[in-house]
């Protein structure tokens, strides 16, 4: 991808805790890709996949200003289909990794030798093979579970629909380099999250800050 940079992934499951972790990384000046937030952007009115997802799935999907994507609509529209996903996903993703390209692109550009790249499906699309390394954090399903009950309000019924939904933590961990425990408190993950960083920071900055 680039030669003087390097770009370590972040994954985990949903709930587990790896925004929280995004953060602490930019707060100690790691530049974050955040795929996410690169997939909301690829579906805005002028994004570069908005009209090829208009064009699969409707207007049916548009807002009250029959303009802007409506994210809750297509996901009821994907979410319990995997052909329509599967549809949806081929149009963003390579959308998204347009937009990671440039912003590693603008990142090694600044002379940065360490980003992040962080994503729920590294391993799902197998984008983990191609990075350094893979950070995935880690809690226990009940902790998943009731953090989305708290924080989106779901039943646990659907917290564990959407949980089920995902690669089994497991599996993500089998291909971790690196894991970042996230059952205790915040102070607790804050800790074990610098300890990485200084990790990172001296193997592929040459530093420790």
């Amino acid at each position: 991808m680039t030669t003087d940079l390097t770009v370590v992934g972040l994954t985990g499951g949903i709930a587990s805790g790896k925004s929280t972790v995004a953060e602490i990384m930019r707060g100690a000046g790691i530049p974050v890709i955040d795929a996410d937030g690169l997939g909301h952007m690829s579906l805005e009115p002028n994004g570069i996949a908005y009209q090829a997802v208009v064009d699969e799935f409707g207007a049916s999907i548009l807002g009250d200003d029959d303009r802007t994507i409506d994210r809750q609509k297509l996901g009821k529209i994907v979410f319990d289909n995997p052909l329509r996903r599967a549809a949806l996903e081929a149009i963003t993703h390579p959308a998204i990794g347009q937009l990671a390209g440039q912003g590693l692109h603008l990142i090694e550009q600044r002379g940065i030798r360490l980003a992040v790249y962080e994503a729920a499906l590294l391993v799902e699309t197998g984008i983990h093979e191609s990075l350094e390394a893979l950070i995935v954090v880690s809690c226990s399903l009940e902790n998943q579970l009731t953090r989305l009950s708290f924080r989106e309000g779901y039943s646990k019924q659907a917290a564990a629909v959407r949980i089920a939904a995902q690669l089994p933590m497991d599996e993500k961990l089998a291909v971790a380099d690196h894991v970042i425990p996230n059952d205790g408190t915040l102070d607790e993950l804050e800790r074990e999250t610098q300890k990485l960083i200084a990790v990172l920071k001296e193997r592929y900055w040459g530093e420790v800050k």
